[in-house]
Protein backbone atom coordinates (compact mmCIF):
# COMPACT_ATOMS: atom_id res chain seq x y z
CA UNK A 1 0.00 0.00 0.00
CA UNK A 2 1.59 3.28 -1.19
CA UNK A 3 1.11 6.02 1.45
CA UNK A 4 1.04 9.60 0.61
CA UNK A 5 0.65 12.28 3.71
CA UNK A 6 -0.09 15.96 2.13
CA UNK A 7 -0.25 19.28 3.35
CA UNK A 8 3.03 19.54 5.35
CA UNK A 9 4.35 22.34 6.57
CA UNK A 10 6.71 21.20 9.58
CA UNK A 11 9.74 19.52 10.03
CA UNK A 12 8.34 17.45 13.24
CA UNK A 13 5.43 16.70 10.50
CA UNK A 14 7.74 15.69 7.84
CA UNK A 15 9.77 13.18 10.06
CA UNK A 16 6.71 11.73 11.31
CA UNK A 17 5.53 10.67 8.39
CA UNK A 18 8.81 9.58 7.17
CA UNK A 19 9.14 7.43 10.17
CA UNK A 20 6.12 5.36 10.69
CA UNK A 21 6.86 4.52 6.74
CA UNK A 22 5.69 6.83 4.34
CA UNK A 23 5.75 6.51 0.56
CA UNK A 24 5.48 10.51 -0.23
CA UNK A 25 4.91 13.41 1.31
CA UNK A 26 3.39 16.59 -0.36
CA UNK A 27 3.85 20.11 0.00
CA UNK A 28 0.90 22.84 -1.21
CA UNK A 29 1.74 25.68 -3.43
CA UNK A 30 -1.67 26.54 -4.76
CA UNK A 31 -2.90 29.61 -3.39
CA UNK A 32 -5.94 29.85 -0.77
CA UNK A 33 -5.02 26.76 1.23
CA UNK A 34 -4.22 27.18 4.47
CA UNK A 35 -1.32 24.40 4.21
CA UNK A 36 0.17 26.42 1.42
CA UNK A 37 4.02 26.48 2.04
CA UNK A 38 6.52 28.70 0.17
CA UNK A 39 8.88 26.49 -2.46
CA UNK A 40 11.91 27.39 0.19
CA UNK A 41 10.42 25.80 3.00
CA UNK A 42 9.48 22.93 0.93
CA UNK A 43 13.25 22.72 0.14
CA UNK A 44 14.64 22.95 3.27
CA UNK A 45 11.73 20.47 4.69
CA UNK A 46 12.35 18.29 2.23
CA UNK A 47 16.62 17.82 2.91
CA UNK A 48 15.43 15.95 5.85
CA UNK A 49 13.81 13.14 3.53
CA UNK A 50 15.53 9.85 2.81
CA UNK A 51 15.98 8.88 -0.79
CA UNK A 52 13.11 6.52 -1.95
CA UNK A 53 10.52 8.60 -0.02
CA UNK A 54 8.77 11.16 -2.81
CA UNK A 55 8.61 14.37 -2.19
CA UNK A 56 5.59 15.86 -4.16
CA UNK A 57 4.24 19.52 -4.91
CA UNK A 58 0.65 20.09 -5.37
CA UNK A 59 -0.65 22.81 -7.61
CA UNK A 60 -3.88 23.70 -9.12
CA UNK A 61 -5.14 25.25 -12.39
CA UNK A 62 -1.77 27.56 -12.29
CA UNK A 63 0.56 28.62 -15.23
CA UNK A 64 2.72 25.50 -16.39
CA UNK A 65 5.74 27.94 -16.82
CA UNK A 66 4.91 28.79 -12.79
CA UNK A 67 4.56 25.18 -11.68
CA UNK A 68 7.94 24.07 -13.11
CA UNK A 69 9.65 27.11 -11.57
CA UNK A 70 8.46 26.17 -8.33
CA UNK A 71 8.74 22.68 -8.07
CA UNK A 72 12.20 23.23 -9.53
CA UNK A 73 13.21 25.83 -6.60
CA UNK A 74 11.50 23.32 -4.09
CA UNK A 75 13.33 20.60 -5.50
CA UNK A 76 10.61 18.26 -5.60
CA UNK A 77 10.66 14.70 -7.08
CA UNK A 78 7.35 15.05 -8.33
CA UNK A 79 4.17 17.13 -9.62
CA UNK A 80 0.63 16.88 -8.99
CA UNK A 81 -1.44 18.79 -10.76
CA UNK A 82 -5.19 19.04 -8.90
CA UNK A 83 -7.09 21.08 -11.40
CA UNK A 84 -8.35 20.62 -14.82
CA UNK A 85 -4.89 20.30 -16.25
CA UNK A 86 -4.56 18.25 -19.65
CA UNK A 87 -2.59 15.58 -20.63
CA UNK A 88 -0.29 17.94 -22.40
CA UNK A 89 0.20 19.37 -19.58
CA UNK A 90 1.98 15.87 -17.61
CA UNK A 91 4.10 15.60 -20.57
CA UNK A 92 5.25 18.76 -19.85
CA UNK A 93 6.06 17.90 -16.09
CA UNK A 94 7.47 14.36 -17.69
CA UNK A 95 9.86 16.13 -20.28
CA UNK A 96 10.98 18.20 -17.12
CA UNK A 97 12.45 15.50 -15.57
CA UNK A 98 9.52 15.24 -12.74
CA UNK A 99 7.25 12.30 -11.91
CA UNK A 100 3.91 13.38 -12.11
CA UNK A 101 0.19 12.54 -10.63
CA UNK A 102 -3.01 13.94 -11.88
CA UNK A 103 -5.69 14.38 -9.25
CA UNK A 104 -9.64 14.57 -10.39
CA UNK A 105 -12.49 14.72 -8.23
CA UNK A 106 -14.74 11.56 -8.42
CA UNK A 107 -17.41 13.86 -10.42
CA UNK A 108 -14.70 14.91 -12.48
CA UNK A 109 -13.27 11.31 -13.20
CA UNK A 110 -17.11 10.37 -13.61
CA UNK A 111 -17.57 12.95 -16.08
CA UNK A 112 -14.64 11.38 -18.57
CA UNK A 113 -15.49 9.05 -21.53
CA UNK A 114 -14.44 5.45 -21.65
CA UNK A 115 -12.10 6.72 -24.35
CA UNK A 116 -10.79 9.55 -22.17
CA UNK A 117 -10.25 7.37 -19.19
CA UNK A 118 -8.23 5.06 -21.32
CA UNK A 119 -6.11 7.84 -22.18
CA UNK A 120 -5.31 8.80 -18.51
CA UNK A 121 -4.47 5.23 -17.59
CA UNK A 122 -1.09 5.37 -18.44
CA UNK A 123 -0.40 8.15 -15.88
CA UNK A 124 -1.01 7.85 -12.08
CA UNK A 125 -3.99 9.38 -11.25
CA UNK A 126 -5.81 10.31 -7.74
CA UNK A 127 -9.37 10.21 -7.23
CA UNK A 128 -10.42 12.57 -3.94
CA UNK A 129 -14.07 14.08 -3.24
CA UNK A 130 -15.70 16.76 -4.88
CA UNK A 131 -14.14 19.45 -2.44
CA UNK A 132 -10.20 18.46 -1.81
CA UNK A 133 -8.85 19.18 1.70
CA UNK A 134 -12.81 19.07 2.87
CA UNK A 135 -12.27 16.05 4.85
CA UNK A 136 -15.68 14.21 2.55
CA UNK A 137 -15.60 10.92 1.45
CA UNK A 138 -17.19 9.83 -1.82
CA UNK A 139 -18.95 6.96 -2.41
CA UNK A 140 -17.16 3.98 -4.79
CA UNK A 141 -20.87 3.51 -6.21
CA UNK A 142 -20.66 6.94 -8.16
CA UNK A 143 -18.12 5.45 -10.37
CA UNK A 144 -20.14 4.44 -13.26
CA UNK A 145 -17.42 2.37 -15.38
CA UNK A 146 -15.63 1.43 -11.43
CA UNK A 147 -12.43 2.09 -10.40
CA UNK A 148 -9.73 3.01 -12.44
CA UNK A 149 -7.06 0.57 -14.21
CA UNK A 150 -3.44 0.94 -13.82
CA UNK A 151 -2.00 3.30 -10.32
CA UNK A 152 -4.35 5.13 -8.32
CA UNK A 153 -4.47 6.47 -4.99
CA UNK A 154 -8.10 6.74 -3.13
CA UNK A 155 -8.46 10.18 -1.32
CA UNK A 156 -11.23 12.29 0.49
CA UNK A 157 -12.31 11.94 3.67
CA UNK A 158 -9.72 9.48 5.15
CA UNK A 159 -8.15 9.23 8.95
CA UNK A 160 -6.71 6.55 10.54
CA UNK A 161 -10.38 5.26 11.50
CA UNK A 162 -11.58 4.05 8.16
CA UNK A 163 -8.99 4.18 6.15
CA UNK A 164 -8.40 0.65 6.06
CA UNK A 165 -11.67 -0.10 5.43
CA UNK A 166 -11.89 2.08 2.27
CA UNK A 167 -8.84 0.34 1.28
CA UNK A 168 -10.19 -2.82 1.02
CA UNK A 169 -13.52 -1.92 -0.50
CA UNK A 170 -12.26 0.11 -3.29
CA UNK A 171 -8.91 -1.40 -3.65
CA UNK A 172 -6.19 1.52 -4.29
CA UNK A 173 -2.32 0.84 -5.17
CA UNK A 174 -2.38 3.78 -2.31
CA UNK A 175 -3.90 6.17 -0.13
CA UNK A 176 -3.92 9.72 0.28
CA UNK A 177 -4.44 11.72 3.65
CA UNK A 178 -4.70 15.70 4.66
CA UNK A 179 -7.25 16.99 6.92
CA UNK A 180 -7.50 13.57 8.80
CA UNK A 181 -4.50 13.63 10.22
CA UNK A 182 -5.37 16.87 11.36
CA UNK A 183 -5.94 18.28 14.87
CA UNK A 184 -7.51 21.67 13.29
CA UNK A 185 -7.51 22.99 10.09
CA UNK A 186 -4.14 22.84 8.85
CA UNK A 187 -2.18 21.64 11.36
CA UNK A 188 -1.19 18.47 11.44
CA UNK A 189 -0.78 16.05 14.48
CA UNK A 190 2.29 13.76 14.59
CA UNK A 191 0.46 10.68 16.24
CA UNK A 192 -2.52 10.89 13.89
CA UNK A 193 0.64 10.73 11.23
CA UNK A 194 1.47 7.69 12.62
CA UNK A 195 -1.79 5.79 13.42
CA UNK A 196 -2.78 6.83 9.56
CA UNK A 197 0.05 4.82 8.14
CA UNK A 198 -0.17 1.99 10.75
CA UNK A 199 -3.89 1.33 9.99
CA UNK A 200 -3.38 1.73 6.04
CA UNK A 201 0.02 -0.49 6.60
CA UNK A 202 -2.23 -3.29 8.07
CA UNK A 203 -4.37 -3.38 4.98
CA UNK A 204 -1.64 -3.85 2.41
Amino acid sequence: MYIKICGLQTADTVAAAVGAGADAIGFIFSPGSPRTITAELAAELGRTVPVGVETVGVFRNQPMDEVLEIARKAAVTTVQLHGDESLADMASVHAAGFKALRAFSADAYNSLSHDEKRDWESERILLDAVEPGAGVTFDAAVLTDGTPNGFWLLAGGLNPANVAAAASAMKPAGVDVSSGVESSRGIKDEQLIRDFILAAQTNS
